[in-house]
This record gives C-alpha cells, sequence and structure tokens, in this order.
C-alpha cells in the first residue's frame, strides 16, 4: 500500500501542476457605464497656474498657459493688449510669484533712500535719464489668485499699470 499511495501523491501532484500552468488567458472586456453612473469632471492640481484671471476692481485679465518651455500670458486692459513669458519661482519662504516677463511699468521715479545728500536741483535731468523703467510684472500667487503690487509710496514711487487705480490688484481664476 505504500507504492500505491505514492503513486497517488505523485499523479495528484502533476494535475495540480498542469492544471495551473494550462489555464488559458481570457480577455475581458470593458462593460459599459450604466445610467446610474456619472464621470466626475478632472479637477486641475492646485499646482497648476493655468488659467483665466481676472479683477472686479477694474478691466483687466491674464491668461496663463503652459508651453513646452514654461508658461506664456496673454494680458488684457481697456488700453493694451501683451503677451510673452511667465516664470514662476518659490522664494525661501515657500511663497510663489508669477513674472509677467516684457511688461514695462507705466510710471517709475526709482527709490530715493538711496539717493545722496548731494544731489542737487541742477542735477535733475542727469538723474532722471539715469533711471531705468523696470520691465516685468512680479504678481504674488495663492491657490487661485494673482496679486499685483500696483503701485508704490513716497519713499519708493511707481506705477505699474496705469489702467487700474487699485494699490493692490488681485486677480481671481475663473
Amino acid at each position: 500500500m505504500n507504492i500505491k499511495n505514492k503513486f497517488l501523491t505523485v499523479i495528484i501532484t502533476i494535475l495540480f501542476i498542469t492544471a495551473c500552468s494550462d489555464k488559458q488567458k481570457t480577455a475581458t472586456t470593458p462593460q459599459e457605464q450604466t445610467k446610474n453612473t456619472a464621470n466626475l469632471p478632472v479637477q486641475k492640481s492646485s499646482e497648476s497656474i493655468e488659467g483665466i484671471y481676472s479683477s472686479d476692481e477694474c478691466a483687466l485679465s491674464v491668461k496663463i498657459t503652459k508651453t513646452k518651455d514654461g508658461y506664456a500670458y496673454f494680458l488684457e486692459t481697456s488700453a493694451r493688449k501683451v503677451k510673452g513669458n511667465a516664470t514662476v519661482t518659490k522664494n525661501e519662504s515657500g511663497e510663489k510669484y508669477v513674472t509677467l516677463e516684457g511688461i514695462q511699468w507705466d510710471d517709475y521715479e526709482g527709490d530715493i533712500s538711496n539717493e545722496d545728500e548731494t544731489d542737487s536741483v541742477s542735477n535733475q535731468e542727469k538723474t532722471a535719464k539715469e533711471i531705468e523703467i523696470p520691465v516685468g510684472i512680479d504678481a504674488s500667487y495663492v491657490k487661485d489668485t494673482l496679486t499685483i503690487q500696483n503701485y508704490g509710496n513716497s519713499m519708493n514711487s511707481y506705477t505699474k499699470l496705469s489702467e487700474c487705480g487699485a494699490k493692490y490688484i488681485r486677480l481671481i481664476r475663473k
């Protein structure tokens, strides 16, 4: 009987091995959705800055799109339409900034805290010519809002976008 048990064990083992390896792969067909299911919209990542941003305070909008080289923008106000590259940066504390490159500020008188006390009234022409008007508008970016500080103060007088009189222009993604 001992030989019969060994013989039976070998046969059962061979059957198990061949049964597992001879399984045919069956193709599964996708089932169609029933009427009770719904497609959920794909939500944009919180990291994505793409979108159309507009202001409630003035007629100003910015459209930011992703390109193969980074981001591009299209700024539209009541007086101008400008397009160019947009750069996203992050400072040491983790705050994000978007720079709309190529937009010249409307007015810039410079930071007077760095001027020497020896400046005279006769030197005004020379200092006016030496001051270069900055190019590029920075905006802080938090969630779905871009915030531009549009003008400075008496110590650092400037205006970035004269079409809007608000000190801080808040552009909210629509």
